[in-house]
Order: structure tokens, then sequence, then C-alpha cells
């Protein structure tokens, strides 16, 4: 194997993605805490200092205990470099999760012990089905009263079509956790109520009838424990790597992210059943992982993570290749070549400079507006990674700023958070008020802060009685020219320079679209 190989096989990169409050930020700290990057977690709702969770890095995030942006996090344990991106749960901000389930190879799916799958839960798992990613169960917070073990697995089964193997299994509930047996090593694993310590105690066992279960547990719990571990080992069927590289299995965690309890456990299966960095399919071929050319694609554009430098970090997944700080990338659409001289590592939104990283890893590359979503860098092939869609917003506002004279400033500001995918935004052809887009109405209120918060601009939303936008794709422009002559009032451009019509009513667009049959009215665009 070369050193190349090496260093790629090490490596696992994944989202945690779960349903707003079921524990997910409040994991992605223990990891970290476990994997050594920090000292001390902060859960979201804990008190003071502490509550400032690192992965919400956001003035607003920190402010409201809610993720709404997505977080890359670098770390090394056991020999394994782990990517972790934290992706926000909240269905308002479910665009930016999308795109960066496009950049990973695995993921976490976090459940409420008292639950189960929710909403977004299931949203979020449709997408991973789309891409075939393998997924892990992690079912949190029994240090609470939740529902039986068995039962969460049923609807696992059922409702995502998905075959279950327990990987762990809980002792007692609520205040009579005691811990879990860990299935697949035979080992039993006794907690320690510790919110910041790694305290899991590990004690091998020969299987489930060894005399020395009974020594370590109250003997109603030990029986309990045989008897439903013997039924889960009957029952399920045993894990199948394959069926779950393939999206049709998944092995269930059980724990208290809270409590830092079965966290250690968690990291090991990700290590041991999570893939490597997988083939990236781009319209031209499929790229291997382990080619020496360097291709990365860019997934998100985070501006201003640091308030004091006016910064825009693109984030990168790289996807083959030996990637050396001072590389001259291409960037394929354009044909400008990109001098990488100070790519970052993320931890949140601390960050340092990394000298080399290898396929699978997550940079960051300083960008002043050069770099889009869904843009390919190599060095020198003509590649176009295809799968990061924008999706048409439900919701559209009307946005100006308080103090007119700052109505330029603002189409500046306007123009930087679109770039970063975090709202649409659209010029009107006529008019001077810009139109702000989103899928949910959270998203309104998150601008209205940032743009407060990080351009020092007030600004107010207005209803604007449209309905939808939709991008205008075509294949004659004299068809565009005859339908914009007549339809110039609901025309606008994004910020890219795309056309868009902004429809007044479902009528209204229904009407439109089957009179103007040459030009295709889009809900989802490819980067």
């Amino acid at each position: 194997m070369s050193d190349l190989e090496a260093q790629i096989a090490r490596r696992r990169t994944f989202a945690i993605i779960a349903h707003p409050d079921a524990g997910k930020t409040t994991l992605t700290e223990k990891l970290l805490l476990l994997g050594g990057a920090i000292q001390a977690a902060g859960a979201v709702k804990a008190r003071g200092d502490a509550r400032r969770a690192r992965s919400d890095w956001m003035k607003v995030e920190q402010e409201r205990g809610i993720s709404v942006s997505a977080s890359a996090m670098t770390f090394e344990k056991d020999g394994y470099v782990f990517n972790l991106v934290d992706t926000p749960g909240h269905a308002d901000f479910s665009e930016d999760t999308y795109r960066t389930l496009t950049a990973v190879d695995a993921a976490i799916m976090v459940l409420d012990a008292a639950k189960g799958i929710e909403e977004q839960t299931r949203k979020l798992f449709e997408v991973c089905r789309l891409r075939d990613i393998p997924i892990v169960t992690f079912v949190n917070k029994l240090d609470r009263e939740g529902r039986e073990p068995f039962a969460i697995m049923d609807e696992i089964e059922n409702d995502l079509q998905l075959h279950v193997t327990p990987a762990s299994w809980p002792i007692g509930m609520g205040r009579d956790f005691l811990g879990c047996y860990d299935l697949f090593r035979d080992r039993l694993l006794l907690m320690e109520r510790s919110k910041a310590k790694l305290v899991d105690v590990a004690e091998e066992c020969q299987g489930l009838d060894d005399p020395k279960l009974d020594q370590l547990l109250p003997e109603r719990h030990v029986a309990t424990l045989r008897e439903e571990a013997h039924m889960a080992r009957e029952l399920c069927p045993k894990f199948d790597r394959q069926a779950f590289l393939e999206g049709h299995m998944t092995p269930v965690f059980f724990g208290s992210a809270l409590q830092t309890f079965g966290i250690s456990e968690l990291l090991a299966g990700v290590a041991n059943l999570c893939p490597p960095p997988r083939p990236q399919k781009a319209r031209e071929r499929t790229v291997q992982p382990t080619e020496d050319k360097v291709t990365a694609v860019v997934f998100k554009i985070q501006a201003n993570m640091d308030p004091k430098h006016r910064d825009r970090i693109a984030f990168l997944r790289l996807c083959s290749g030996h990637f050396q700080r001072g590389a001259r990338l291409n960037h394929v659409g354009t044909g400008n070549q990109l001098n990488v001289h100070n790519p970052v590592l993320f931890f949140a939104q601390e960050r340092g400079l990394v000298e080399d990283a290898y396929a699978g890893d997550i940079i960051g590359v300083p960008n002043h507006g050069k770099l889009r979503i869904g843009d390919t860098l190599t060095e020198g092939e003509e590649l176009h990674f295809s799968g990061i869609p924008s999706f048409a917003p439900e919701l559209l506002q009307r946005v100006r700023a308080t103090d007119p004279l700052r109505a330029k400033h603002l189409g500046r500001a306007l123009e930087q958070i679109a770039e970063e995918g975090a709202a649409r935004v659209f010029k009107p052809s006529i008019g001077s008020n810009w139109v702000v887009g989103v899928v949910g109405a959270l998203q309104f209120e998150v601008l209205r802060d940032r743009i407060r918060t990080e351009y020092d601009i007030p600004v107010v939303f207005e209803a604007a009685s449209l309905y939808t936008a939709r991008w205008l794709k075509f294949d004659d422009p004299k068809d565009f020219d005859r339908f914009r002559d007549g339809n110039e009032g609901y025309l606008a451009s994004d910020h890219t320079g795309i056309p868009v019509f902004l429809a007044r009513n479902s009528w209204h667009l229904e009407t439109t679209e089957k009179e103007w049959p040459g030009i295709r009215f889009l809900k989802t665009l490819e980067q």
C-alpha cells in the first residue's frame, strides 16, 4: 500500500443528522472532547460560558441555542483522521444540510429515545438514501425516561425500511440507567454520571452468561439484560458490512451525549464500520480517491467566520490526491489558476494553516467572490462534480435598509449571503427593492440578525405578494426575448445572473408554463 493509499484509508468523513433538540450539537461537542480537540464541552442549553457550544460559533446560534449553519471540524483519534460536519437540524435550514451531505461518506443519525423518528430526521434520511450514504444510528438521552429499545428499532425498520442490528444494548433507563452491553465486542460498559469527563468504564466479558455480570449489576437488571440481549441477537439480522455500505442496514448504538456515555463506542463504530473516502461522480467520469492528481469541490461558502476580517471561506471537499500548501489549482469553467497559499483546517471557527491534506479531508480556502458553491478545482483536467442542488424558495419577502444611504451596502451584503447559499437573493428587473427567498420563516429572522451584526445595516423585511420563484432555462434566446417583453414585471435575476420568474400564485405559474413551452421553469438547479 502506497503512502497516499494508507493516508486516505485512515480518513472518515461523516455528518451528524437529527431533528432539532435530539442532542446533535451536544454529541458533536463530546466527539470533539473525546478526540482531544477541546478541553470542556459546552452543551447548548447549559449556563453561562459553558453554554457557548464550540460548533455553534455564529452570534445568532449562541444567542438562540440552535445550529443554523454547517460547521466542519477535524480531529485525530486512535490512528484515524475524522472530518466531522455538524449540520443544522432546524427544518428552516435544511438546504445547508442537503449540500453538506454531498461532501460526506457516512452519517450518524441521532434519535431522541423518547421521541424516536421525527419529521426532519425522516427528510434528511431520504437525502442520505438518494446518495446511498451508510447510516449509523445513535439513540440518545437514555439518562431520561424514553421508549423501549425494541419499539425504537421497530420504528426504524418499518418507517425507514432499513434492516436494524443493535451494536449495544441499554441497561435500564432514566434514573435507573446503568450503562450498556457492547454486543459487537462482548463488553460491559458502566456509566458514571459526568458531563465533561470521558468516563466509560469497560469490563471485558466472556459473553452474556459471564458470572462477572452478576457481580457488577443488580440482579433484576442482569436478568432483563440477558433476556433482552438474547432476544435482540435472535430477532435481528447479524451485522452485514456490505448491506450497511449500500445503505440497507444500520447498526444502532445507545447512550447519552449529555452524560458522555456510549460516545467512545460510537466513534469506534464510525472508525471500524464506515467507509474511507468513496469515489466521487463527475459528469465526465468517476474520480477515485487514490488518484495522484488533486481534485476538489466547493460545497459551502461562509462569510464572516471572523467578524474582524470580513473574510469569506470556501469549504472544499478533497475528492482525490494529496494536496500540499501552495498548490496551483485550475478553477474549472473560468480557466483561472488559483494559488492556494493559506488553506485552513477547521475547528468550528478556530482554524490553523494546513500544510497538506488528503482525499476525504475538508479544508477552507479564503475566497474573494471567485469561488461559488458547486465549483470544481483540479490540477488541469476539466471535471464537473454533480449533485449539489439549489432549491426554489418557498417564502419570498422584499428587503430594504432602514437608512436609504446604506442601500448599496445592503446589495453587497445580500450578494455575499447568497453566495453562501444561506438564502436566494433576486434583483427584480423593475424596482429597486431586493427580493429574498428562503425555505423556512426562521431564516428571515436569522438573516435580519446577521445583516445587522455582521454588516452593521439595520433592515426591514416586508411582505411581497409573491408565491414562488423558478429559474429559467431555454435553448433559443429569441424565446426568452419574447417572454421578457410580456413578463418584465415578474422577472428578476439571481446573484449569478440567471434569470428568474417570480410568480404571484400557483395559477399564474401554471398558466405561464403552459403558454411558454420553449422555456423550462426549474424548481431545483444543480450547481
